[in-house]
């Protein structure tokens, strides 16, 4: 089979719609409305779809895996958002060092954890 894949776009729930749509433009994503209840989120060429729906045991169990070129300074740059002083529910955690690289941790405001990590 000859994959020609060009992107791959997760979808993702959200408890309240409208703090998650602001959640993620405050994360630094450009948003696209595509309907009153789905947005398309763009960080140059990644994506990712944001829908105007909640299933609790979907939606805690929803992890993402972004991979950043320096976790420190990534983790740095997250901290000065202040997005957990800014949206309930919303938790950040420190880098930390696995044997294959470096990651921290953020929950959305619906619960949906993102890992942001670097490979050695």
């Amino acid at each position: 089979m000859e994959h020609k894949a060009k992107s791959l776009r997760p979808f993702i729930g959200a408890k309240d719609f409208e703090i998650s749509r602001s959640f993620y433009r405050d994360l630094g994503f450009e948003e696209h409305v595509i309907s009153h209840n789905m947005s398309v989120f763009k960080l140059n060429e990644l994506a990712f779809y944001l829908q105007d729906y909640y299933a609790k045991e979907w939606i805690e169990n929803t992890m993402l895996f972004l991979e950043v070129d320096d976790a420190d300074r990534y983790r740095k740059e997250l901290f000065a958002l202040d997005l957990p002083g800014r949206y309930e529910g919303v938790k950040l955690t420190p880098v930390r060092t696995e044997t294959w690289g470096k990651e921290c941790f953020l929950h959305d405001p619906s619960g949906i954890l993102w890992h942001f990590g670097e490979f050695f």
